[in-house]
């Protein structure tokens, strides 16, 4: 994808773009931290976690996946500021973050790749790709892996070098300034990169699961089953035990075994066992696995499948969508909006991006209902929002008259009809 765009010009021209089949290793602190987390070394438990065997936990798919596609659904809304405040505007670049950010990626993919970079890689990386030459115009957005970008510091600045396979299969290189790279940063960025959740808060919590999921199936994989102990009433030989052991193994263990009884002679009995404690801890440490995995990605465990501890965050499906926006969405989206503002509309404050999350905060029918009841100025509150604002997140058309504020029942002066008693005029203020 990125092989049509390497010869063309970049609006910064300090940082010429360049086309190699042979890589020189340039020296990075991201580099060096992401070659300790993401390769050789080994978690206390022996399993290697990176971004692949991480993956493979059900926990951190779903955690990943869940602020992934929470993000993905939210409308990107473009504001244009004006002396009273903020309104709408349909800008051009709406298209590129709500539809198609370029012709391989919808908005919906592209959203969900970057987070999840941010969360497994600590950064999540776009090149921006601009009409011409010093143009300010973007035609298209195209996320970049995070092994094909080696981030450097110059001076006070950014460059980045992004790699990608030609049409001719070679590979080739072009570096650009932070101008054109949309940095989306994790928690703890230093200037160059971030820390990500699964080589620091969860990475040997998933290095256990991943040990005890692999010791699960291999459980299995030699045909589980309940334990048993056989009592003799005398004295057996080694022989005679290592024959018994051998006739038990040939036909209990493994897949399709036998359900044929065993023959038991010279008086032998079996009694079926309890778990012992190696199984019982195995259960519970994997229980407790999937709720510290959720805590390192601030997910409260119900919303994974985790149900046997309670939340602290309320009861209810209202208290729970609105901590799951305030505590794990909102720091994400922060960093998303002022990244994209300070890149989109550079030294300018007539534009600005912003997440509408209206749409998560407003919980189920009944309180949603009870929520826009209050946005729209209902008895004892001053409206915030117009009818047309709320029917644009229904997904409803506008209707005449609905771009009017209410305040207690009453419309705003600037809105008042003809028919209105000079009492109802002057009634509320600006909010």
């Amino acid at each position: 994808m990125l092989a049509r765009f390497f010869n063309r010009p970049r609006s910064r021209p300090r940082v010429e773009p360049t086309i190699s089949a042979e890589f020189v290793d340039v020296p990075s602190s991201d580099a060096v931290r992401m070659g300790e987390i993401f390769a050789l070394p080994k978690t206390d438990s022996g399993a290697v976690v990176n971004e692949a065997t991480a993956m493979r936990v059900s926990a951190v798919y779903r955690c990943v996946g869940l602020i992934a596609g929470a993000v993905a659904t939210l409308p990107c809304t473009f504001y244009r500021r004006t002396e009273d405040g903020r309104e709408r505007h349909q800008h051009d670049y709406w298209w590129l973050f709500n539809e198609q950010p370029n012709p391989r990626f919808t908005a919906a993919a592209f959203w969900e790749y970057i987070v999840g970079q941010v969360l497994l890689r600590g950064d999540g990386i776009a090149y921006i790709v601009r009409r011409s030459q010093f143009s300010p115009i973007i035609d298209a957005i195209i996320p970049i892996h995070r092994d094909k970008v080696t981030v450097l510091k110059v001076g006070n600045r950014l460059s980045y070098t992004i790699t990608d396979q030609l049409d001719d299969g070679r590979e080739g290189r072009f570096t650009i300034d932070q101008d054109d790279v949309l940095h989306f940063p994790g928690l703890g960025f230093d200037g160059v990169s971030s820390k990500s959740v699964i080589g620091w808060a969860a990475r040997q919590s998933i290095g256990i699961a991943i040990r005890a999921d692999e010791h699960t199936a291999q459980t299995f994989g030699n045909g589980a089953h309940l334990q048993f102990a056989v009592k003799a009433p005398g004295k057996m030989s080694e022989e005679q035990k290592e024959g018994f052991r051998q006739a038990w193994i040939a036909k209990y263990s493994g897949m399709g075994v036998s359900k044929a009884p065993l023959v038991l002679t010279e008086g032998l009995d079996i009694t079926q066992l309890s778990m012992n404690a190696v199984d019982s801890q195995l259960l519970e440490s994997r229980r407790f696995q999937v709720v510290d995995i959720a805590r390192a990605f601030g997910v409260p465990p119900h919303m994974i499948g985790e149900t046997t501890s309670s939340t602290s965050w309320g009861s209810g499906i209202e208290q729970m969508s609105l901590g799951f926006v305030k505590y794990t969405l909102q720091p994400h989206l922060a960093r998303f909006e002022q990244e994209m503002n300070r890149k989109l509309f550079p030294k300018s404050s007539r534009y600005f991006v912003e997440f509408n999350v209206d749409g998560q905060m407003a919980g189920d029918s009944k309180a949603q209902a009870e929520y826009f009841g209050k946005a729209l100025g209902g008895p004892g509150t001053q409206g915030w929002m117009t009818i047309n604002e709320v029917r644009r997140l229904k997904n409803l058309p506008p209707i005449p008259g609905g771009d009017a504020l209410i305040f207690s029942g009453t419309k705003e002066p600037n809105h008042a009809t003809p028919d209105d008693e000079p009492a109802q005029q002057t009634a509320g203020t600006e909010p």
